[in-house]
């Protein structure tokens, strides 16, 4: 899997002008740059899992938490790697993959779900040289009402949100949906709510 940072400059070409428009990084209207956190949540089973048949993707332990530097450098490796992923992994449902309502996994085969895309962004992020306490797995419910896995980024300008739905990073008030927890920055092994107390359990697509 990391060599496929080697080749993503090779493999993505596209124009990219501009890393975080001015609207990303101000308060505008009353939004929020960083997100708040609450009281520790339940880990998501798939999480647990994940862990299970992944052991080394989950090992270590607590760390100081650690924003990256919203440099135009790092900004256009995150924008790069999100845009590399949405490219390259075509979307698909556990139940038509795996014959499972829920499991997360890293798309080696090319194909996956939200949380697959991902733990693909996280690894490629973390292989790239970047804090593994800024990238962090976060599950909202959608427009929709329905559960749904980002990474949040979090930089010294505020957290960004990389989504399989939409190539653009955003800051996290700027989406549409509501956050409901999120890996802790101390420990990935540990979730921590978002607003109001997470839901105990949540099947995300």
């Amino acid at each position: 899997m990391s060599q496929i940072v080697s080749r993503i400059f090779s493999l993505l070409v596209f124009a990219w002008a501009g890393v975080l428009s001015p609207t990303m990084v101000a308060q505008a209207n009353g939004q929020e740059r960083f997100i708040r956190v609450g009281l520790p949540a339940l880990a998501p089973f798939g999480w647990a899992d994940f862990c299970q048949r992944y052991s080394a993707e989950c090992d270590g332990g607590a760390l100081q938490p650690a924003d990256i530097d919203a440099t135009r450098a790092h900004l256009a490796l995150v924008d790069r790697i999100n845009r590399f992923v949405n490219l390259k992994i075509q979307p698909r449902s556990d139940m038509e993959q795996w014959r499972v309502v829920d499991r997360w996994d890293l798309p080696s085969n090319g194909i996956g779900d939200c949380e697959d895309f991902v733990l693909l962004k996280r690894k490629l992020l973390i292989e790239a040289g970047l804090p593994r306490q800024a990238l962090l797995v976060t599950i909202v419910f959608d427009e929709k009402k329905e559960g749904h896995a980002v990474l949040t980024v979090k930089t010294s300008r505020g957290d960004l949100i990389l989504d399989n739905m939409n190539d653009e990073m955003k800051l996290w008030s700027q989406t549409p949906y509501r956050f409901v927890k999120r890996q802790s920055q101390e420990d990935q092994n540990i979730w921590v709510s978002i607003g109001a107390p997470a839901a105990t359990q949540m099947v995300s697509r």
